[in-house]
């Protein structure tokens, strides 16, 4: 509306504007407000932008003029947050010579022409939302465009024939798109191109011919295509390359030998091909390289002795071919190599020296048939390389000896493995020296001794894998000490004694597995503290007495805890025993008792009772006499209840507006709103069949009033916990002034010092975990109900937040469905009835869902705060696009959903996460933000996290802008 507003302003008042402006200026302010009322600028970037200013080049931000003829020759708004479409108006600035729109939220297709724009030089629209393909013609009249980036947005379709004209261009950058298609044939016809980068697309067919007329090419990248075939000899002709990257292709054959002319090229990357033959001696020709990558390839042969002239060499990367025979001893004279990786091949022979005195700083030889000792390599390490070495990766190879106490001199070791090899011995203490280590394998050896106690030095220690060797003692109580610990796996030792308690200050374990050992005794209570877990394998051991009490071992799996004789609870299928006090057998006629004997009556030979006897007999007397006392209790619980329930059902009372009923005997009700009585009667208080279902805090059940109004009636089983009945009332009519279309409104209370009732709104609909997890009439959510359940959600937590309650139990059984499908959070503030509670009570008995709770309900340093909340709406939003659990059991395998999403977006395959019943009727565009959102908002750091407005924003631009601008326009 405001754009179509602009325009006509423009049309209708051009003509009074002109007598007060002149033309130039009239065409400058005029076009630049046009362009802003296109555009949404939610931080207010362009506030300087007005209309009633003389000219646009005082004070105007982004704008820049020439000083002599007073017009823009300059528009920078980089990273301002803009969104909506490239409007016309930018066609009135005539004289520009940049537009740089950079790291914004465009969206729309490219409707800008060139020709237009007569005098632009510099065109940088990268990292926006514009999609669609580029105009046939719209490099046709390329003027004197020397630069053009589009990189990073979702542009698609062919590249223009017409590309080929711009002969002034010097840089052009279409990386990150989805151009597909073959390169156009007048590629090469840039003559005076100096950067090329088309990576990360979808562009497939040969490389044309030709390329050898480009003398001024510095920097070509086709990285991350479909490109197939040679590379073309010519390119040895562009004797100013600095960089060649052609990785993640399908290109085959050799390398052309006339790149060997490219003396001043630093970066050759070919990794990711179907390259073959072997790396050409010749490589050693090209002195200036400073990183070699042909991994990934289909070389074989050695390594040529010729590397050994790259001294300008930083990083080798040769892994993944079929390369054979010792690494080069020539190589030691790359003395500024940083890092090598040559994994993943068939190299044999001894791991060199120069490879630990060289100061590199990753070193992977993962995956290759290296044999012998590693003591000789890491005894010619220096003081100074030992500060460099950041990755030591030689996994997999046929390694033997002792792990030298060495390995503990390179203090900077962040990954070190040394798996799968024939390493025997013990551990060396040393290894407690590594202090910035995050990740430590040495499974799969033949190492013995115990687990050393010094291990608790490894405080940055994230993953520690031990499993399948000869370990044997205990596991050492100082590993409570390795605080960052997230992954612990042992199995498959002969590891002995209990498992400590100690591992039950380690906040972030996820993984533990303990399997195949001999460990005896009792799981530690405290195992109960790690809130984090998701997997604990303890089968094939010797452990006895129950599972720890906790929301994880209540649901674990029957296999990791089986194979232990033991064990007994629900997961093992075996019950408890009770345990009862040994008998006792007195005889007071001697000072012995015969084991299996009874002993005789006092001085007649007569055999009496034993304590265990009379004990019994006690027993059971107490049990007839409290079963007696329960009875009575209960009769007059029974009574004092109906008395209460019926006058809850027959009085009333509103603080508001009337007055309370308070009775010594029935308790006190207050209705903020509406009649008071309950036509049902007490019974429905009470009555199974009027049960909508339970959860931490109690059952709830519907009823009607007297005004034909349903209710929802939560009936509090936490008594135990409540605050005094004045700061309880307090807290209630705190929750009744919370009042939104997208909350579930309280709408009363009854208090008795051992009832507690919460009177809510009817909700028809049911709650969203059914609708997402449970429907079975074929029926499931559509995209658009799925999107406005996340904004109604949103906008209840954002007014929950407003208000300054903290709901703590965010999840989508607490989202409520009326019967136009319209969201409502329900159970929210309900912690504020409670007393201060350790947040490990607290997370038990609130946050009883797993998967929603926020990482700092682990850490008792953290404040918990509203980003608790965020993180419980992400796991949310999450859940609702991919209508999966947040956490799912397979057969083998915990999935945890935000993992799974972050994963898939990594790999690019996060559209694939999106529920299965959506697939082919949901738009990408507003589903793949979507998830990106929910991902930003279960971010481990609680101030990474957005606040709920800001949220509310995000869902507003996620819902396709550009085409509620069109609709608005259309309407106008």
């Amino acid at each position: 509306m405001r754009s179509v507003l602009a325009v006509f302003l423009f049309i209708c008042l051009s003509p009074f504007l002109v007598k007060s402006l002149s033309p130039s200026l009239n065409d400058d302010i005029l076009g630049l407000i046009v362009f802003k009322a296109d555009v949404r600028d939610p931080d207010g970037k362009l506030s300087s932008w007005n209309e009633d200013d003389d000219s646009p080049c005082d004070g105007w931000v982004g704008v820049k003029c020439n000083p002599r003829s007073n017009r823009v020759t300059d528009l920078t708004l980089d990273g301002f947050g803009l969104s909506g479409k490239l409007g016309r108006g930018l066609l009135r600035l005539q004289f520009l010579q940049k537009l740089s729109f950079a790291k914004n939220n465009l969206t729309g297709s490219l409707s800008l022409s060139l020709g237009q724009l007569p005098d632009l030089r510099v065109l940088d629209l990268s990292e926006n939302a514009l999609s669609g393909s580029i105009p046939s013609d719209f490099f046709s009249q390329c003027g004197a465009l020397r630069s053009i980036s589009l990189a990073r947005n979702k542009f698609s379709g062919p590249i223009p024939e017409s590309l080929g004209s711009c002969s002034t261009l010097t840089s052009l950058n279409f990386s990150g798109n989805q151009f597909s298609g073959p390169l156009p044939l007048g590629i090469w016809s840039m003559t005076g191109i100096r950067s090329l980068d088309l990576s990360d697309n979808m562009l497939d067919g040969a490389i044309p011919k030709g390329i050898e007329v480009l003398n001024n090419l510095r920097v070509i990248s086709l990285r991350n295509n479909k490109f197939t075939g040679e590379v073309p000899d010519g390119i040895g002709n562009c004797l100013l390359l600095r960089s060649i990257d052609m990785s993640q292709n399908l290109l085959s054959g050799e390398i052309p030998s006339t790149m060997q002319r490219l003396s001043l090229c630093n970066d050759l990357c070919l990794g990711g091909n179907w390259f073959t033959s072997g790396v050409p001696t010749w490589i050693g020709d090209m002195r200036s390289l400073k990183t070699l990558d042909l991994s990934d390839n289909n070389f074989t042969g050695q390594l040529p002795d010729s590397l050994g002239k790259l001294q300008s060499l930083r990083i080798l990367n040769t892994s993944k071919n079929g390369l054979t025979g010792n690494l080069p001893e020539s190589m030691s004279n790359c003395l500024n190599l940083m890092a090598v990786d040559i994994s993943h091949n068939s190299l044999t022979g001894n791991i060199p020296s120069w490879v630990f005195r060289l100061g590199l700083q990753q070193v992977l030889f993962s995956g290759n048939g290296l044999s012998g000792s590693i003591d000789d390599a890491l005894a010619s390490s220096t003081v100074s390389s030992q500060k460099n070495l950041v990755i030591l990766d030689i996994s997999q190879n046929k390694l033997s000896g002792a792990i030298p106490n060495a390995v503990g001199a390179f203090g900077s070791l962040r990954f070190l493995s040394l798996a799968m090899n024939s390493f025997v011995g013990s551990i060396p203490p040393s290894i407690g020296h590594l202090k910035f280590l995050n990740i430590l394998d040495l499974s799969e050896n033949r190492l013995n001794g115990s687990i050393p106690s010094d291990i608790e030095g490894l405080t940055s220690l994230d993953e520690l894998r031990l499993q399948k060797n000869s370990l044997a003692g205990s596991i050492p109580l100082s590993i409570g000490n390795c605080a960052s610990l997230r992954f612990l796996y042992l199995s498959h030792n002969e590891i002995t004694g209990p498992i400590p308690s100690s591992l039950g200050k380690l906040p972030n374990l996820q993984s533990v597995d303990f399997s195949f050992n001999k460990l005896t005794g009792a799981l530690p209570k405290q195992l109960a503290n790690l809130v984090s877990l998701k997997s604990f394998n303890i089968s094939h051991n010797q452990i006895e007495g129950e599972l720890p009490a906790g929301s994880f071992f209540n649901t674990i799996d029957p296999s990791s805890v089986s194979d232990n004789p033991s064990l007994c609870g629900a997961a093992v299928n075996r019950s408890c025993p009770t345990v009862l006090p040994k008998p006792i057998v007195l005889n007071p006629n001697t000072t012995d008792t015969v084991p299996g004997t009874a002993p005789e009556a006092f001085g007649r030979g007569k055999r009496i009772l034993s304590i265990s006897a009379l004990i019994a007999i006690g027993a059971a007397a107490a049990i007839v006499i409290g079963v007696i006392a329960i009875t009575v209790l209960n009769l007059r619980v029974r009574s004092a209840s109906s008395r209460s329930a019926v006058a809850l059902a027959f009085s009333g009372g509103d603080d508001f507006s009337h007055s309370p009923s308070t009775d010594g005997n029935s308790g006190k009700l207050v209705m903020f709103s509406g009649d008071a009585d309950f036509s049902t009667g007490a019974h429905a208080l009470l009555n199974k069949d009027c049960e909508l279902g339970c959860g931490g805090f109690g059952a709830v059940y519907r009823t009607m009033l007297r005004d034909g109004r349903f209710v929802a009636i939560k009936k509090l089983t936490v008594s135990s916990l409540v605050k005094s009945q004045e700061d309880f009332e307090r807290e209630v009519k705190k929750l009744a002034k919370v009042r939104h279309a997208n909350l579930v409104a309280l709408d009363g209370y009854y208090w008795t010092p051992s009832l507690q009732l919460l009177i809510y709104e009817f909700v028809s609909g049911g709650n969203l975990y059914k609708h997402l997890h449970e429907g079975s009439d074929g029926t499931y959510l559509s995209w658009n109900e799925r999107f406005n359940i996340v904004v109604g959600a949103a906008k209840g937590l954002a007014h929950l937040h407003q208000m300054n309650v903290i709901h703590y139990n965010l999840k989508s059984s607490n989202i409520l469905l009326d019967g136009s499908g319209e969201p409502k959070v329900a159970d929210y503030g309900l912690a504020r009835l409670l007393p201060m509670l350790d947040r490990y009570v607290l997370s038990s008995k609130i946050q009883s869902a797993l998967g929603y709770m926020a990482p700092e309900f682990a850490c008792k340093t953290v404040k918990i705060t509203e980003k608790c909340d965020v993180y419980g709406f992400g796991v949310l939003v999450l859940e609702i696009v991919t209508g999966k659990r947040p956490v799912e059991y397979m057969e083998d395998d915990v999935v945890v959903l935000c993992d799974m999403v972050r994963g898939a977006l990594e790999e690019g395959k996060v559209e694939d996460c999106v529920d299965s019943q959506l697939q082919g009727k949901f738009p990408a565009e507003e589903a793949i933000p979507m998830m990106k959102l929910g991902l930003i908002c279960t971010s481990q750091v609680p101030s990474s996290r957005p606040d709920m407005a800001e949220v509310i924003n995000i869902l507003e631009l996620i819902r396709c802008p550009s085409e509620s601008q069109d609709e608005l326009g259309d309407s106008s």
